[in-house]
This record gives C-alpha cells, sequence and structure tokens, in this order.
C-alpha cells in the first residue's frame, strides 16, 4: 500500500493541495481554488473570511486525492501552509467573531506606533521580540480590534493564524508553532516564547487568549471525527505543526540548513536564508523569525511583486505571454523609466503609506514594453533593497532558489540573476509551500514513529532543482542594475514624508 501525504497552501488568492508519495517525493495529484479579498473595505483595509480559506482547503483536498486515486488509509499525514500574520478571533465557543485582517492589511500604523512608544521606542521593540512592530504583523491588528471595535474585542477568547485556524478545523485543536509564532511581534524570537512585554503593551489579558506554542515537528493532532468523515479520510490521519508559507516554502525548496536562500515571487515578495541562531536586525528591517525546522529564518518582505506587474498587464490588456514578450524587446534599464512599486504601502523599506511613483517617463519611454519592464525591473530592485541589507547582517548568497508566479518566467529569472547578481535556479515542484507542507508532515510522522531523521533527510532526498532554468548574471547588466537601484533608494528615500502627506490628502479627500 502506498504512503501519501498531503500539503496544503492556503494563500490570498487561492488554496493549493498536492498529494505527494513518501516512496519518492512525486506529486501523484494536485488541485487549485481561486478566490479574492472582501470589497468595498475602507483604503488600506486587506480582509477575508476565514471560512473562505476552509472551502477551498477541503474542495482541493477533495479534488488532489481523486486525481491521486488514493485511499483514505493511505494518506498517513497532513501539513499546511498559510498566509502569514493574519489575526482569526475566535469566541469561546471557537467561532470566528469577524473577518481576517491580513498581512496586507495597512491600517494600523496608528496602533504600531503606540505599541512600540509603550516598549520604549525602537530598539527595545526589537531587544524585547527580535523585530519592530510593523503593520503587516499581527500584534497591532489585535491592538486595532480592541481600539476600534471594542464589542468584539469583549468576545475575543482565542488568536489563531491563517494556517491555525486551519489546523484548528482539522484536529479541533488550537496551537500556534514557534514559526509562524514569530510573525506576531508577540514571540520572543531568541527564546522561542511569549513577549509578556509586548503582550502587556496590548493588554495583560491577551496571555490568556494566546494558544501553547509547539515546536515545529510536532503535530497539531489528529483528523478530528467531523473533519474525517466530511473529507473522507482516516482519523489515524496526522496533522503536522505547519507553518506560515515562507516557512513551508523554506522547506519545499530545500532552504534547511544555512547557506541557501529562497526567494518567493508573488503577490508580495520574499526572501529568506536559514540560520542556526537568530539574525536580529537592529534597523528592524530585517524579520527574525523563526523557521518551521526548529531554527531560524531571518527574511525580508516586499508587499508588491505581481501586483505591479499585474496592473501593467491589465492596463494594456495583454495576456502573460504578450506582457513578456513585450518587456523583452526593450534593454535592460527601461531606457531609464524607473518604478518605485508602492502600490500597497511597503514593509521592506517600512513605507506604509507609499504610493507607486513612475521616474523617468517621457517621449522614448511610453511604450507597454517599456512600462512591463520598468515594472519588473522596480519589484526585483525591492526585492533586492533587502537582499543588500541581509547582506550587511552576514547573509550573503552564492545561489538564489526561485519560486512563485514570477519564477516561471525566462525574462524575469534573467533579471534577476542580474539584480542580484548571483546564480538564479529554479525546483522542479514548482509549489514550493505545499510540497514543503507535506515533506514537514513526512518528518512529524517519521518521528512520531519514533524514527530518528532530520527534516534534511527528506528535504536533500526529494527537493530537486530545475537545471533547464538556471540563470547566470551577466556582467553589463550587473552594472546598469546598480545604477537604477541607486536612484531607486534615493528616489525612495527623498518621497517617504511626500507619502505621509498626500495619505492626509487622501484621507481629507
Amino acid at each position: 500500500m502506498r504512503e501519501l501525504y498531503l500539503g496544503i497552501d492556503s494563500g490570498t488568492q487561492s488554496t493549493k493541495a498536492l498529494v505527494v508519495d513518501a516512496k519518492n517525493g512525486k506529486v501523484l495529484g494536485s488541485a487549485q481554488r481561486a478566490y479574492g479579498l472582501i470589497a468595498g473595505l475602507p483604503a488600506g483595509a486587506k480582509e477575508q473570511h476565514p471560512e473562505t480559506w476552509k472551502r477551498a482547503t477541503a474542495a482541493t483536498i477533495k479534488a488532489a486525492l481523486k486525481q491521486a486515486k488514493a485511499s483514505a488509509a493511505e494518506v498517513k499525514g497532513i501539513g499546511v501552509s498559510g498566509q502569514q500574520h493574519g489575526f482569526v478571533p475566535l469566541d469561546k465557543k471557537g467561532a470566528v467573531i469577524r473577518p481576517a485582517k491580513l498581512w496586507c492589511d495597512t491600517t494600523t500604523t496608528a496602533e504600531c506606533e503606540a505599541i512600540t512608544q509603550k516598549l520604549g521606542g525602537l530598539k527595545k521593540t526589537i531587544a524585547r521580540v527580535g523585530n519592530a512592530m510593523l503593520p503587516g504583523f499581527t500584534a497591532p491588528k489585535i491592538a486595532w480590534l480592541k481600539k476600534h471595535e471594542p464589542k468584539n474585542y469583549k468576545r475575543l477568547a482565542t488568536v489563531l493564524l491563517p494556517h491555525d485556524y486551519l489546523n484548528f478545523w482539522l484536529t479541533g485543536n488550537a496551537v500556534m508553532e514557534y514559526g509562524d509564532a514569530s510573525g506576531t511581534a508577540l514571540l520572543d524570537v531568541k527564546n522561542r516564547k511569549w513577549s509578556a512585554a509586548a503582550i502587556n503593551a496590548i493588554d495583560p489579558a491577551l496571555a490568556d487568549k494566546l494558544p501553547p506554542l509547539i515546536s515545529s515537528d510536532q503535530p497539531a493532532g489528529n483528523l478530528s471525527a467531523a473533519t474525517a468523515k466530511s473529507l473522507g479520510l482516516s482519523t489515524a490521519t496526522l496533522v503536522s505543526a505547519g507553518g506560515g508559507d515562507n516557512m513551508m516554502g523554506a522547506i519545499g525548496t530545500g532552504n534547511t540548513r544555512p547557506g541557501i536562500v529562497t526567494a518567493s515571487f508573488g503577490t508580495s515578495g520574499t526572501i529568506y536564508a536559514c540560520a542556526a541562531k537568530p539574525v536580529i536586525d537592529p534597523q528592524g528591517e530585517i524579520a527574525a523569525f523563526c523557521d518551521s525546522t526548529n531554527r531560524w529564518l531571518p527574511l525580508l518582505c516586499t508587499m508588491n511583486v505581481t501586483v505591479a506587474t499585474e496592473m501593467v498587464r491589465n492596463h494594456y490588456g495583454l495576456s502573460h505571454a504578450q506582457f513578456e514578450k513585450a518587456a523583452a524587446k526593450v534593454r535592460a534599464g527601461s531606457d531609464g523609466l524607473i518604478l518605485l512599486p508602492y502600490l500597497e504601502g511597503e514593509r521592506t523599506p517600512n513605507v506604509p503609506d507609499g504610493t507607486g511613483v513612475w521616474f523617468g517617463a517621457n517621449t522614448k519611454t511610453q511604450s507597454a514594453g517599456h512600462f512591463a519592464r520598468a515594472a519588473m525591473e522596480g519589484v526585483t530592485l525591492g526585492m533586492n533593497y533587502g537582499l543588500r541589507r541581509l547582506a550587511t547582517l552576514g547573509v550573503k548568497p552564492k545561489q538564489i532558489r526561485a519560486t512563485g508566479g514570477g519564477a516561471q518566467s525566462k525574462l524575469w529569472r534573467q533579471m534577476m540573476a542580474d539584480v542580484f547578481d548571483a546564480e538564479v535556479v529554479t525546483l522542479a515542484v514548482s509549489e514550493g509551500a505545499a510540497y514543503g507542507a507535506a515533506l514537514q508532515a513526512m518528518w512529524c510522522v517519521a518521528k512520531n514513529r519514533c524514527e530518528k531523521l532530520s527534516i534534511n533527510d527528506f528535504s536533500d532526498q526529494f527537493v530537486k532543482l530545475n537545471s533547464r532554468q538556471t540563470a547566470q548574471p551577466k556582467k553589463a547588466n550587473v552594472a546598469v542594475y546598480r545604477q537604477i537601484q541607486a536612484i531607486q533608494g534615493e528616489l525612495s528615500t527623498g518621497l517617504r514624508s511626500t507619502f505621509s502627506r498626500h495619505r492626509k490628502f487622501l484621507d481629507y479627500e
């Protein structure tokens, strides 16, 4: 009988499910279901209802299992990857109180400032939790609920993150794993425990609303009888701790030991590495997260990647192939057209009030190809800002493992190599987060059987590179992008006070 594992990736735009064979790591079945954000919310508010994720997860599990022709007895474990930082508030009966505020919600700037002030400023905040208090994190979202929806806050009994909520639905257990928990800005990342100072800055009673913490190799539990029945699975199926999408993406790309760096090009952009010790950025620009292998995951996040390219593609009415073809006709540097890609505000650098800025527009750069290429370059340079910051903290990659939608573009992979000045490779299984979730589930089941295996035993065996898609940096383009990087950096620094005034103007309007 086959031994199969389910890897689930519940993201901002869709949920994906993979069925993986433990014998050879092959994906035997896959499914995806798309969805959107709640419409009609105020500027900066980004929300989804957790019920949306639950329905999508159930549908994709059933479809993937059907494609794999899998029986209930064959499925030994399930791992769940989820979008990070989203605040799922539950009442004492385990019901969702209100829609989840997501990682890309930027309405909590005032709460970030208030918490930071209570903690004694930026340096003391970083000393206590390892991270700056940013709008994307969960802590300010909790403070926002307390301030703006006090009736809902009084009902709050349990704080969960998106992947925790799916684990709760699957098992009936409310727990939180170190990796995803470190993205709340309530965890003392160095010591892997809740920070009393951060909790008290919001509400001392919050401590009782945070779930127990578990390590990455522990199970969240077995499938509950009700959920097992609804999915056509067995209660003997183990659900692993799971983790945030970046943590699971690290496992799925083989980034489970120091020296490898992963770059994810999706709605947002992330670059992260595996570290044996915490990597704390005194400026707070690089997130000092725990990973989901019981190590650490220094990470940078930009909020705008395919957000920018899709805006341009839709504006010109281009297919993805037409978009790439048009961009490829324009030389590196887009003849001086530069995008400051802060369309949804920005996290790295921390510019929550930022907006998109096209600089260098003239009669020579008015083509669709110029705007397409400049959008790709702008967001890649934005990610390189963080990569350069990582380098100052001692994380210097020789190889970048690219994943996400942007990694499927040959032009974009070459652009990454030129901007990052490093070899760029892709993976045989492109769905890194879902695949990583399945591998973590294998590890969890093995540990539960008392088998002495590390996560590296699974990632080394199953994670394979796609050698046909490797890109090497071109010296001439590397030089061009260094110049463009400097200009983009000057624009970003010079406009930050203007962004704040502009946001106030928009609020007035």
